[in-house]
C-alpha cells in the first residue's frame, strides 16, 4: 500500500513539475484579435461600438448571462463614459471605460475583470474606410499573470476569446448592414 501512494505521489509531483515548466514558456502578455468587412460607412458603425447602451444588439457577452446587471456611467461615446456588470459564471463581474474615442475611426477601452478573475486588458477597436465598406478590427491585450500561464497550459486563450470575437463581429456586421 505505501509503494503504491509513493507511486501516486511520484506521478503527482512530475505532472505538477511539468506544468508548472510549460507555463514559464508562455509569453508574459497576451493579444486577441479579428477582423471583419462590413458593407457601411465608419460613420454608422463607429456609434454602435462608442456607446456602451448599444453594445446589447451585437455584443457577444451580452446573451451569456440573460438576468446580468448593468450599470452606465458618463456620456455615451464620450472618454470617461463606463460599463458594468454583474452576472452568472458566464459573464462574471467586471467594467470597461472608454479611454479613448476618435470619431469613425478607433475606439479604446480599459477592460477589468473583478470575478471569476482579475484581469486588466485593453481593447481597441479599428474602423477603417475600405472601398465600399468598412474594415473593423477587435483587439484585446493584456498581461498575463504565472497563474494565467498556467491556465494557458490548458486553454487556448487566442480560440476561447476569438470565437466571442468572431460570432460579436458578425453581429455587428448583421446590425450595420440593416
Amino acid at each position: 500500500m505505501l509503494k503504491i501512494f509513493l507511486i501516486i505521489a511520484a506521478v503527482l509531483v512530475v505532472a505538477v513539475t511539468v506544468v508548472l515548466a510549460l507555463a514559464t514558456t508562455k509569453p508574459d502578455t497576451f493579444r486577441v484579435t479579428r477582423t471583419t468587412t462590413i458593407k457601411a460607412p465608419p460613420e454608422k458603425i463607429y456609434p454602435m461600438i462608442a456607446d456602451f447602451h448599444r453594445w446589447t444588439a451585437w455584443s457577444p457577452y451580452e446573451n451569456k448571462d440573460p438576468a446580468m446587471k448593468r450599470t452606465y456611467g458618463g456620456t455615451p461615446g464620450a472618454v470617461g463614459q463606463t460599463y458594468g456588470w454583474s452576472g452568472d459564471k458566464n459573464t462574471g463581474v467586471g467594467s470597461m471605460t472608454l479611454t479613448e474615442a476618435a470619431p469613425s475611426s478607433k475606439v479604446a477601452l480599459k477592460l477589468d475583470f473583478i470575478s471569476p478573475f482579475e484581469a486588466h486588458n485593453t481593447v481597441v477597436f479599428s474602423i477603417v474606410p475600405q472601398g465600399d465598406g468598412t474594415i473593423v478590427n477587435w483587439d484585446m491585450q493584456g498581461p498575463t499573470p504565472f497563474i494565467g500561464k498556467i491556465m494557458h497550459v490548458f486553454m487556448n486563450m487566442d480560440k476561447m476569446v476569438g470565437t466571442d470575437f468572431e460570432v460579436g463581429l458578425a453581429n455587428l456586421k448583421a446590425q450595420a448592414e440593416k
